[in-house]
């Protein structure tokens, strides 16, 4: 395991803002298989029950509370823990609450990325630091091509706009700080809807089928024509410690911003996911609900990650089925022995870096 990245996590220290959400607390796990010394920061648990939880992750890493928009509790936990790569995760992610907090939407994802940058320009222990917006962050005209990293970036709503304005931000910073040193070295990241187990979120799609599966109701969903990027949480975690690791050895990503998607086959509609999610738990059903708030949420948006291929050499791995086979194992297994979630989470990741070696993607060598 330790020797996937070129080994490049081993013994480092690595600090994770928003580690205790979806994608932060997979990252975490991830990170203590690959022998790194891991730090969070967050400022809250996302839900009841929490992956973060779950997991038993306390335990297991640096934990530390507080929050992204407070320059000098971020300082402080910089300072003691020295850390050598960045992964800023951390945000308000979640569309519907955009509209009825915009204020707190746009000041947690805007001034939390300012504030790393902020701290990566002040300590010189830091070598790497990744941040992670989202597909969201593009002006989405509703094209049916894939959208490329030089495309113009403005979202509609509060949260898709905020993360445009996070990559305008750290690009700022680069140019204005970072270019002309050796460290430390930024990138950005956007990735289409990640799903897996362990997302409680409200009004998110899986979670929502998950809790009416698990409770035998019948799940409602708002839009089933929308169609979405889904991919598998590993995928777009496996581009973030890939671009990671090349950032720790590469000048030349600096500054740089990756798309990572899916394959155009594991795009799909919401009603489609339900379909398939209620297959793999072996009952439910869903009903068309409207969505009485007339808040427009955009219908179509994929990515191109031509861009990674050539200069990563990463792409996809799952199928749409394999997608959705690896959540609802995931939640079945949690739900029947709750006890054994962290063996499950561990083979999770072992079956797919294996996909990843049958596919002879370099960074799981």
């Amino acid at each position: 395991m330790v020797n996937i990245f070129n080994n490049i996590y081993q013994n480092k220290k690595v600090l994770i803002t928003g580690h205790t959400g979806f994608k932060g607390s997979w990252l975490s796990f991830w990170l203590k298989m690959l022998g790194a010394e891991v730090a969070g920061y967050s400022l809250y648990l996302p839900s009841q029950p929490n992956n973060f939880e779950v997991l038993n992750l306390q335990k297991n890493l640096n934990h530390n509370i507080a929050d992204t928009r407070n320059l000098e509790s971020m300082k402080q936990v910089f300072q003691s823990f020295q850390p050598e790569i960045v992964f800023h995760l951390a945000s308000q992610p979640i569309v519907k609450k955009s509209f009825k907090e915009p204020r707190l939407t746009f000041e947690s994802n805007i001034m939390g990325a300012i504030n790393v940058m902020e701290c990566a320009k002040s300590f010189d222990c830091v070598k790497a630091v990744v941040v992670i917006t989202s597909d969201k962050a593009y002006r989405n005209v509703e094209w049916k091509w894939g959208y490329r990293e030089n495309d113009e970036l403005g979202g509609h709503d509060p949260y898709s706009a905020s993360k445009g304005c996070v990559e305008i931000a750290c690009r700022s910073y680069h140019q204005s700080f970072f270019a002309d040193k050796d460290y430390p070295r930024i990138a950005t990241t956007r990735a289409g809807n990640v799903i897996g187990g362990g997302d409680w979120a409200e009004n998110r799609i899986v979670p929502d089928c998950i809790r009416a599966l698990n409770t035998g109701q019948g799940i409602e969903i708002r839009n089933p024509h929308a169609t979405r990027p889904w991919q598998h949480v590993l995928e777009p975690l496996s581009g973030y410690l890939l671009l990671g690791a090349k950032l720790m050895t590469d000048k030349s990503e600096a500054g740089e911003a990756y798309n990572f998607g899916p394959s155009a086959d594991v795009t799909e509609s919401v009603g489609v996911l339900a379909n398939e999610l209620t297959k793999h738990w072996g009952t439910g059903n869903w009903n068309h609900i409207p969505d009485q708030d007339n808040q427009k949420e955009s219908t179509l948006l994929k990515l191109c990650c031509d861009k990674a291929l050539h200069n990563l050499n990463w792409k996809p791995i799952l199928t749409f089925g394999e997608t959705i086979k690896f959540t609802a194992d995931w939640y079945k297994k949690y739900y029947q022995h709750p006890d054994n979630i962290h063996e499950t989470t561990k083979l999770q990741i072992e079956e797919y870096i294996d996909k990843a070696k049958e596919k002879k993607l370099t960074w799981a060598k």
